[in-house]
């Protein structure tokens, strides 16, 4: 299927944010006297809402986690949000779908306010029609609440050629509850597994492959 309407995630998907995430992370637990050396094991957190990444692996309460993600931006809104890169290609590819009259919807659970400011630092505003994140009270922090609003404008004709392209099993599950196709990502942060279990609609390696299953 020719898709007219693409929903990009954006952390393992557009850009490499491993290390200002898991920075952050580090940081906020620091705060909350959790000292946490090994880096690695916070890649988890990447994908999901804080809040419920800090009440799954570290057993918060929800206040603790509240407080927990107040500490993350403090770390996150002046140094981690530039630890930060836009994979290889990315650029190319988000230029050719917009040359091919293509309709791009940044597609995230990291904070709007946040995922803006990312795209303009690193020039990636002008190829989206529309950037949708959650908001920083801790609402629309699901990514299947984050694909309904993007899509709250969409034709239902429009929806049928729509596809989601995200790197973990909330990107997929997102696309599924709202009735769109989805693609998964193997070169971010979910694994090979994650991603097949999640039963997406097309799964690629690289972005060579996205390029050739969305440019037609």
């Amino acid at each position: 299927m020719s898709y007219d309407i693409i929903l990009f995630d954006l952390d393992g998907t557009l850009t490499d944010s491993k290390p200002g995430i898991i920075k952050s992370v580090q940081y906020a637990l620091d705060k909350c006297g959790i000292y946490e050396p090994d880096l690695d094991k916070l890649i988890p957190f990447i994908g999901p809402p804080l809040l419920e990444s800090f009440q799954e692996f570290y057993s918060m309460e929800r206040p603790q986690a509240e407080q927990a993600i107040g500490y993350y931006r403090e770390y996150f809104s002046k140094t981690g949000i530039y630890e930060n890169a836009v994979y290889p290609e990315i650029i190319e590819l988000l230029a050719s779908l917009t040359n091919c009259g293509k309709r791009l919807i940044m597609a995230t659970s990291k904070p709007a306010v946040f995922a803006t400011q990312i795209a303009k630092y690193f020039a990636l505003e002008q190829y989206f029609t529309t950037i949708v994140g959650s908001n920083l009270d801790g609402t629309l922090t699901s990514k299947t609440e984050v694909v309904a609003c993007a899509l709250s404008a969409v034709s239902d004709k429009l929806r049928r050629r729509s596809v989601m392209v995200g790197d973990r099993k909330y990107d997929i599950i997102g696309a599924q509850s709202n009735h769109i196709d989805s693609i998964g990502v193997e070169y971010g942060y979910g694994t090979s597994e994650e991603l097949s279990l999640a039963n997406p609609t097309h799964l690629v390696a690289n972005v060579d492959e996205l390029k050739q299953l969305l440019v037609k």
